[in-house]
């Protein structure tokens, strides 16, 4: 399993580091939030481990942009400011467990295996079935009825998006953020556009996007 550490004291993320990769990890090592920000959002980690007081771009700032754009990957944050408020910051911004220092190694590794059990259970990773609709993020494939369909990167990600947060509407926000890790189609269309078109190709899909007005979109079951 590959984990993403962020951390800006280098004498604490290398004795981290050191720990998690004896317990079975590889990790990489993000010196502060711009490096983190990058890795998290343009390489394949399973897990990222954060400290909010990160130089450069704050850990929270990280956060929501890594959450926006990656709504399955499982975040553990880590900080020194014990306060409710900050809590409730960091759980509010998306991460899934909330670590203060000091702490022991061992509760920091039981915490990431919970993280990472409660990802797998939850089907990340591996092929997802809804109604006709199969979704696989690892092959990055995505068909209706066994039919491929041909989706663009910004109707993937799109897709992905919409697919992780199945229960919650996601803002244009939310949408502008994901592909702003991707310039490939830059300028080719509004967030309108791709959601009318990716909801053309779900025709006969048994899963239909719903405009929740001035709030966003929302995926649910049942035709458009």
């Amino acid at each position: 399993m590959k984990l993403l550490l962020a951390e800006d004291d280098a004498i604490l993320a290398d004795a981290l580091s050191a720990s998690l990769a004896k317990a079975g990890f590889e990790v990489e090592v993000a010196p502060n939030g711009a490096v983190a920000e990058f890795l998290l959002l343009k390489q394949h980690f399973d897990l990222g481990v954060l400290d909010l007081g990160l130089p450069m771009v704050d850990g929270l700032t990280v956060l929501k942009r890594v959450r926006a754009a990656k709504p399955a990957l499982p975040m553990l944050v880590l900080t020194a400011l014990d306060g409710l408020e900050h809590r409730v910051a960091g759980l509010n911004a998306g991460a899934d467990d909330y670590l203060t220092k000091p702490f022991d190694f061992p509760e920091l590794e039981a915490r990431i295996r919970a993280l990472l059990r409660r990802a797998r259970g939850a089907g990340g990773g591996s092929a997802q079935q809804f109604g006709k609709l199969s979704f696989d993020r690892d092959a990055r494939r995505a068909s209706v009825d066994g039919a491929l369909l041909d989706l663009s990167p910004r109707e993937w990600m799109l897709l992905d998006l919409l697919l992780s947060q199945r229960d919650r509407v996601v803002t244009k926000d939310q949408i502008a953020e994901s592909w702003a890790v991707d310039r490939s189609e830059s300028g080719a269309g509004s967030i309108e556009v791709y959601i009318h078109r990716l909801r053309r190709k779900l025709e006969g899909s048994g899963t239909a996007i719903r405009t929740v007005r001035g709030l966003g979109y929302l995926l649910e079951e049942g035709e458009s």
